[in-house]
């Protein structure tokens, strides 16, 4: 019978880029096994499980090998009138990866490494953002969203005209 070898991995040697790659397979698990989007429609999507917090999905795009997607909540930023947090996300079809591209999350990436950063910084960005983004997904999953709790949004509005009084 043939040895079965098994190597250890020693993980301070795992550098920043494989880490992230792994973020993005861990997160198309997640979303995968929240809604399927692959099998979405272009369109608008809600969330409801009755904890005052709807999740809005907007699949804005479906291409050959990739699903472009928008997660956020209607909660609106008073400053800038995006909604936050948010995050666009896009699904690789073949590669079976999620990248979290944008995220908002009180402040706009340029806001918070520039126009210009470092290969280094940029890179540590994606990491936050797309670590964010896994922790968002197993947060809904805990709290019920999925694809039974997914219903197409047929109204054109985006978000109430105005968020209630706190």
């Amino acid at each position: 019978m043939p040895h079965v070898l098994s190597r250890s991995i020693d993980a301070t040697k795992i550098n920043r880029f494989s880490w992230l790659m792994a973020l993005y397979a861990e997160n198309h698990q997640r979303l995968h096994r929240l809604f399927i989007p692959e099998d979405l429609r272009e369109g608008r999507y809600l969330s409801s499980v009755g904890d005052g917090l709807d999740l809005h999905l907007d699949v804005v795009a479906q291409h050959a090998y990739t699903v472009e997607l928008r997660l956020s909540y209607a909660l609106i930023d008073p400053v800038t009138g995006e909604p936050d947090p948010s995050a666009h996300v896009r699904l690789y079809r073949d590669t079976k990866q999620v990248e979290a591209t944008h995220c908002y999350l009180g402040r706009r990436w340029q806001d918070v490494i520039g126009m210009c950063p470092a290969p280094g910084e940029a890179l540590d960005h994606r990491l936050r953002m797309n670590t964010f983004l896994g922790k968002w997904l197993q947060y809904l999953a805990e709290r019920g969203h999925g694809a039974a709790s997914l219903r197409e949004r047929h109204d054109d509005a985006r978000f109430p005209a105005s968020l209630p009084d706190a």
